[in-house]
């Protein structure tokens, strides 16, 4: 948007000049805080990914920037409720690391014979028992790699859903610049009108003008009026919209910022390159290696456990006859062997894992013809507005001419005011045409950034 001395300055020596002669995501900037998704992390991770995503949604806070709009990414990213419920499913997801990678418990027991068994050393009296299984080697490491992809995914999850959550921010934003500029470009109309009423009054006094073209203006410029009446009254929805996507009071005040000038896009974008960022496409790439990790999981809990133990029994002192070692308490190591011989829920549970692998494949397909059809859609509203922009920017310039001209020679003659009013009529309408194609451009151009997922 102009700055609004400028926009004072413009709008006065206008005036002036019928008086006297008759007369231009931000983005949240890229970020490489992201974990890799080849790489399996750790528990120790967790930190890390919580320290990684708070700064992704405060960065923009103490980012230097022009635009307010970056400023209303990074409030939206803080408050909106439905981003914050994707992270917390990804901590959520977190939690399932150490659940599924640590040992089974230790079991203990103790018996007590009540009638104590006789032996040759003496009355056994009680027993203590302490055992421990332990899975097939590399099981829990598979579980562990399975979890951990999964968060990973959850990840990339917050990650698209806050891309989404910006673009839907500019896509209700930029209708409000353009409600703004609508608005003072109406204002500006009336002044200009009511000058021109002036003059029209004045030549009618002098006898060079006729009372219609005082009428003329009068209807035009309750047009004017009523229409700056309902953009006042539309602003309520619009507002209303963009404050609840932050989560805050509908009446808040919003602070527009939006430079008119286009982007520099004029180069056909990489798609095939750009479009491996997107966050989607990561999530079910890692829920597929997740799924690979779960079906090796699968395979190795289709073989024996082992377990470890150890049996402490209290022994009496004999009754009878003593004999070498009577009375003492027996200490015996066990080992035991799961036989997994039910076949059926391990190769089901393999059976499982193959087809969601294939599953994930064919979904990860199926999103990126898609995303390349919307890249071309974005691409052409792109390079659409461009030209509506470049097409309204001069006809706006030839407008101004012709109408300067018109309005000299009215000053001269007293005729033609009616066609005074239709190029005023003209260059409003190419003002608000132009305004309305950045509005689309800014949006389509966030979009764009969604689409290539932008990070």
């Amino acid at each position: 948007m102009k700055k609004e001395i400028h926009k004072n300055s413009s709008k006065r020596k206008q005036i002036r000049g019928i008086r006297h002669q008759y007369r231009t995501f931000t983005r949240w900037p890229s970020s490489n805080f992201y974990p890799l998704t080849s790489t399996l992390y750790p528990l120790s991770s967790m930190f890390k990914y919580t320290l990684i995503v708070c700064v992704l949604m405060l960065l923009g806070t103490f980012q230097v920037r022009a635009q307010s709009l970056e400023t209303y990414f990074a409030t939206a990213a803080e408050n909106n409720p439905g981003l914050q419920s994707k992270y917390k499913a990804f901590q959520a997801a977190l939690q399932r690391v150490p659940q599924v990678s640590s040992l089974p418990d230790p079991t203990f027991s103790f018996g007590y014979f009540i009638s104590p068994v006789e032996t040759r050393l003496g009355p056994q009296k009680a027993k203590f028992s302490l055992s421990q299984m332990f899975p097939w080697f590399g099981t829990l490491k598979a579980r562990e790699d399975a979890a951990t992809l999964a968060a990973e995914a959850k990840f990339q999850e917050f990650v698209d859903a806050r891309n989404q959550l910006y673009y839907e921010v500019a896509a209700a934003y930029y209708p409000l610049y353009k409600l703004s500029e609508w608005k003072q470009i109406e204002r500006e109309n009336i002044e200009i009108l009511n000058s021109y009423k002036e003059i029209a009054t004045r030549n009618f006094e002098n006898g060079k003008g006729a009372m219609v073209d005082v009428l003329r203006v009068d209807i035009m410029l309750k047009d004017a009026s009523t229409n700056l009446e309902i953009l006042n009254q539309e602003e309520k929805p619009l507002l209303t919209k963009f404050n609840k996507m932050l989560n805050r009071s509908a009446e808040e005040k919003v602070t527009i910022e939006v430079e008119e000038k286009t982007d520099t896009m004029t180069v056909h974008l990489n798609k095939d390159s750009l479009m491996e960022q997107h966050p989607v496409l990561k999530k079910l790439e890692l829920m597929r290696q997740s799924s690979e990790a779960a079906e090796s999981a699968a395979r190795k809990n289709g073989y024996p456990n082992m377990g470890l133990g150890l049996d402490y029994v209290v022994v009496g002192e004999p009754t009878d006859m003593q004999v070498e070692d009577s009375g003492r308490d027996v200490i015996m190591p066990m080992l035991s062997v799961s036989i997994p011989i039910f076949r059926k829920k391990y190769n089901a549970a393999v059976k499982e894992a193959q087809l969601t692998q294939e599953s994930l494949a064919l979904q990860k397909e199926e999103f990126t013809n898609n995303l390349a059809s919307r890249y071309e859609q974005v691409w052409f509203d792109i390079s659409r507005q461009e030209q509506l922009i470049k097409l309204y920017n001069e006809q706006i310039k030839e407008t101004r001419r012709a109408l300067k001209l018109l309005t000299t020679a009215y000053a001269n003659s007293g005729k033609d005011f009616e066609e005074i009013l239709r190029m005023q009529q003209e260059l409003l309408k190419y003002k608000k045409k132009k305004v309305d194609a950045i509005s689309r451009y800014k949006t389509a151009v966030a979009r764009m950034e969604y689409v290539m997922g932008a990070q």
